[in-house]
Order: C-alpha cells, then sequence, then structure tokens
C-alpha cells in the first residue's frame, strides 16, 4: 500500500515537470523501498533542478546522455538525449544531428568511443564550448578526474545521481524508450516540429 502511495506522488511530481509519469518510478520505489526513494529523491532532486538553472538544460541532459551510455542504460541515455534534442532545436531552430532513437547502438561502446561519437556530434551542432564538458564528464565517470570547481562539483553529483539510476534501470530490464525529462517535454509545437524535421531528413 505504501508503495503504491510513494510511487504515484513521486510519478505525479514528475508529471507536473515533465507532462508524463517515468516508468521508472515503480523500480525505483521497489529498488529503494518507499522511504528510501522519498529520502533519495529529497536529497538530490532540489539540487538537480539547480543545476538544471546553473548549467543549463543542453549541459545538464548532455551529461545525463553520457553517463547514461557510458553505464549502459538505455531507457535514462534516451531521456536525456530525446530531451536534449527537443531543447536544442526550440534554442536554436535547427534539428540536433543526434537522433536519440539511435542511442541503442551506442550501448556497449568503449569508453573512447564514445567520447569520439560525442565529439562529432558536437561538432556538427556547433556546440564547441560543450567539447570539454563531455569528456570532463567521461573522465569523471570513469573515476580519472576529481572535480575542481563548483560547476565540477555539480558535475559530479550527476554521475552520481544519473549513476544510481542507471543501475537500477540496468537491473530492472527497463530499456524502452519513454519521454523527455524536461518540461520541455510539454512543448507539443516543438516535438512536432522535431518529428517533421526528423521524417524530412531520413
Amino acid at each position: 500500500m505504501l508503495d503504491r502511495a510513494v510511487t504515484a506522488f513521486l510519478q505525479a511530481g514528475c508529471r507536473m515537470m515533465w507532462g508524463f509519469a517515468p516508468r521508472m518510478i515503480p523500480h525505483i520505489v521497489a529498488a529503494m523501498g518507499p522511504w528510501g526513494a522519498l529520502r533519495w529523491f529529497a536529497a538530490n532532486m532540489p539540487r538537480y533542478l539547480v543545476t538544471l538553472q546553473v548549467l543549463g538544460g543542453q549541459r545538464t541532459h548532455l551529461a545525463g546522455m553520457v553517463v547514461s551510455l557510458h553505464n549502459g542504460c538505455l531507457y535514462c541515455a534516451y531521456g536525456h538525449g530525446y530531451a536534449l534534442e527537443l531543447l536544442y532545436l526550440r534554442d536554436r531552430d535547427r534539428l540536433f544531428p543526434l537522433d536519440a532513437r539511435t542511442l541503442e547502438a551506442w550501448i556497449g561502446l568503449s569508453s573512447r568511443e564514445l567520447a569520439d561519437r560525442v565529439q562529432d556530434v558536437l561538432r556538427n551542432a556547433g556546440m564547441h564550448a560543450e567539447a570539454v564538458w563531455a569528456d570532463t564528464t567521461v573522465a569523471l565517470v570513469r573515476g580519472e578526474q576529481q572535480p575542481v570547481d563548483a560547476a565540477e562539483h555539480r558535475l559530479a553529483h550527476l554521475v552520481r545521481m544519473f549513476g544510481t539510476i542507471n543501475r537500477i534501470a540496468v537491473e530492472a530490464g527497463c530499456h524502452a524508450p519513454d519521454e523527455a525529462q524536461n518540461p520541455v517535454n510539454k512543448d507539443l509545437a516543438v516535438k512536432k516540429r522535431n518529428a517533421e524535421l526528423r521524417a524530412t531528413s531520413v
């Protein structure tokens, strides 16, 4: 009974923020227990929401996509990759050069291959300032680097936070894509435009 109540509560919060109830929520509650899930969200979500404002949605979701791909979590990689797509289109009025639906083929890449592919996408997107950011994300995930400033400490928190969700998703066998894990997911005009551009770019 408590599990269902906490699941419904967390799903309602996500629906309010993102316009949908992530299918991951029941798995998180099952893995952590209802009180553990509430404590985890209370400890992590406020800082995550501030990070979205401080670092910006594109950098935050780029990190989420890279961390999730490194950890073999297609569910989370898609949620962040699709959010990045939509934000890029909304902010720059052009199609992001990576279709999140193709990310399944990136699962299992070595760290070097993953970094190289991400760098290619960022160059094609004109996101040159994010190139070092993506490499730093990979280094933090692999434990090859320690955060040295406030922005990198925020990134290190994202690595830990996403890592927890990635592990639960993989262990639960939650692979099928959901929706974009960002308020832009509620912008139906941007989603429609993205779909139209994807259809004509094939």
